[in-house]
């Protein structure tokens, strides 16, 4: 059905108008890109189907003639046609082999002092003012109902650039935060590469320290095994002379320690003689209490009649001892010293005590089990029996040593694998997130409070009682598909970065929580909304500047992404 006469006349007034420059006024509707099309006041060309030619006299006409509904720019006669839902041949009888969807993005609106739209064609003289997208009122041109839309672009365009003023401001601020955290990124980045090439140089020190431990081990393991092989002679004579020092030691030890105690015993006596003399001339008239407890003290000590403690057997068994000559001592070192016998039994060096003076085998005996250790720590004593599993000082040390290195060697690689491991991870673009790991914001919603820490877990923490429940511990960077509203009001597909926290608390007869967090560019980290989707499944929507584009003019109809 074609509109009145009278209105189409209205809709091509401006076909066959000639402006200044002698260039035809674009018709109704139509967008200063697409005047070429509508040049020639002949005929018109279907933009999108140049085979298809109509009367210029067409356009505007309220009829859509062509497939791709380029000759009706200004009305909503070919509204039925879409970008994104394109008919089929079989809709449109008596076309073949044509393009059947849309050249044109809307009814164009100038809105002088604002900024241009496009409104769908469905809505061109629906009766409804559109001011959000065309402020001055040109797409209800028909007056349909007698709907009149006045001209507000004025005061919308005013208020929009003051909301464009301080969105650029946000964006400004944004990009300046990212930038900062990309610096912060990169320094990290930077302090993990000198970490790897610091810990990879360790690593080889103590690979080769490590080595050289291991060829000490086997050279003290194999001293010492032959130190136990060896036979005869050279074990004797050594076992002898040690045997002889340490009778040496111990005779020059009790010799000081007789010197210590002859001191002593004529330092007490002295002291009793001056008590004994003060005893004896002190004036006991003297009321002074002090020194009669002193004289009465002395009494009782001189009344227990002690003896001077020093026993005549005993000193002439300590003179036998501390001979030099090892002869006089009752042991012929020599002999030992110069034994040539294959006596393969290491033991004959405590057989030695059967020589010694019983004062001295007495004392010795205290000490034989401690000089075996000594010897056995030497290795001049293989271990005894009881002990044979053990091993000698030197090895001991030795492989401590090696174990040591080995255990630091450990820790060093994993080190070095932890910083590989974080520097092969995924941050985002330029490794962004490397600098908000960790970092957590949290958004109150009723009786919980929602958690989220950058890639690292997301919480419900109920406010009463504090209980806290996992949504998810991080496992990955990923993209997701948003639905939105584009300026012409269509729903539109947005991808999005988003970040998915998997493995959280268990559902009652459900499964583990899980949370995607989608992320939109946004001045702050902030936690906008906490949604869940199906059941344990929950979507969290954050802003943040490290998703902000670098060309973005608004965080809301832009592709969020670095």
């Amino acid at each position: 059905m074609r509109l009145p006469q009278s209105l189409i006349l209205l809709a091509v007034a401006g076909t066959s108008a000639k402006a200044s420059n002698d260039k035809v006024a674009r018709p109704r509707g139509v967008a200063p890109e697409f005047a070429k099309f509508y040049q020639d006041t002949e005929s018109f060309t279907c933009i999108s189907n140049p085979a298809v030619k109509i009367p210029f006299s067409a356009v505007n006409d309220d009829f859509c003639d062509c497939p791709d509904g380029s000759d009706e720019p200004g009305t909503a006669a070919c509204s039925h046609l879409s970008q994104n839902s394109p008919l089929t041949v079989a809709d449109r009888p008596g076309h073949s082999d044509i393009d059947l969807t849309l050249s044109l993005p809307g009814f164009y609106c100038k809105n002088k002092g604002h900024k241009p739209s496009f409104v769908p064609f469905q809505r061109v003289n629906d009766g409804i003012c559109d001011y959000e997208l065309c402020c001055d009122g040109s797409d209800e041109w028909a007056h349909v109902g007698g709907t009149k839309c006045d001209d507000r672009c004025k005061e919308i365009g005013k208020k929009w650039r003051k909301e464009e003023e301080q969105r650029q401001k946000a964006m400004t601020a944004a990009l300046k935060k990212k930038k900062e955290l990309l610096a912060e990124a990169s320094k990290q980045q930077d302090n993990i590469e000198n970490n790897i090439a610091r810990l990879s140089a360790e690593v080889k020190d103590a690979e080769a320290k490590v080595a050289g431990l291991e060829t000490a081990l086997k050279i003290v393991e194999e001293q010492e095994r032959k130190v136990v092989r060896t036979k005869g002679k050279g074990k004797v004579n050594a076992l002898a002379g040690v045997a002889k020092a340490r009778v040496q030691e111990l005779r020059e030890n009790i010799v000081e320690l007789r010197q210590q105690r002859d001191e002593t015993h004529h330092r007490m006596k002295e002291l009793e003689e001056i008590l004994s003399t003060f005893k004896v001339e002190y004036n006991p008239n003297f009321n002074d209490e002090g020194v009669k407890r002193a004289v009465r003290s002395w009494e009782d000590y001189a009344a227990r009649e002690l003896g001077d403690g020093i026993n005549d057997a005993k000193e002439r068994d300590l003179d036998e001892i501390v001979k030099v000559d090892g002869k006089d001592s009752g042991v012929d070192w020599e002999h030992w010293e110069n034994e040539e016998d294959g006596c393969a039994d290491s033991d004959l060096v405590f057989k030695v005590a059967a020589y010694l003076p019983p004062s001295l085998v007495a004392f010795l005996e205290e000490k034989v089990l401690s000089v075996r250790a000594y010897l056995e720590d030497s290795g001049f004593l293989a271990k005894s029996d009881s002990d044979s599993v053990s091993e000698s000082r030197a090895v001991t040390d030795a492989r401590d040593a090696l174990k040591s290195a080995e255990d630091s060697l450990k820790n060093l690689n994993n080190k070095l694998n932890d910083q590989q491991s974080d520097l092969e991870k995924d941050y985002g673009t330029a490794g962004i997130f490397r600098a908000l790991r960790g970092q957590c914001i949290d958004k109150d919603a009723g009786e919980y409070k929602y958690e989220h820490c950058f890639l690292d877990s997301t919480k419900q923490i109920q406010k009463k009682g504090g209980s806290v429940t996992s949504m998810g511990k991080f496992t990955k960077i990923s993209t997701t598909s948003v639905e939105e509203l584009s300026e012409t009001g269509e729903i539109i597909i947005i991808e999005k970065v988003a970040l998915e926290y998997e493995r959280g608390q268990s559902c009652w007869n459900g499964p583990s929580r899980s949370t995607k967090v989608i992320l939109q560019c946004g001045e702050q980290n902030e936690i906008l909304k906490v949604a869940e989707d199906e059941k344990c499944v929950y979507s969290m929507h954050v802003t943040t500047p490290a998703v902000c584009s670098g060309g973005q003019q608004g965080a809301s109809n832009s592709k969020d992404e670095l």
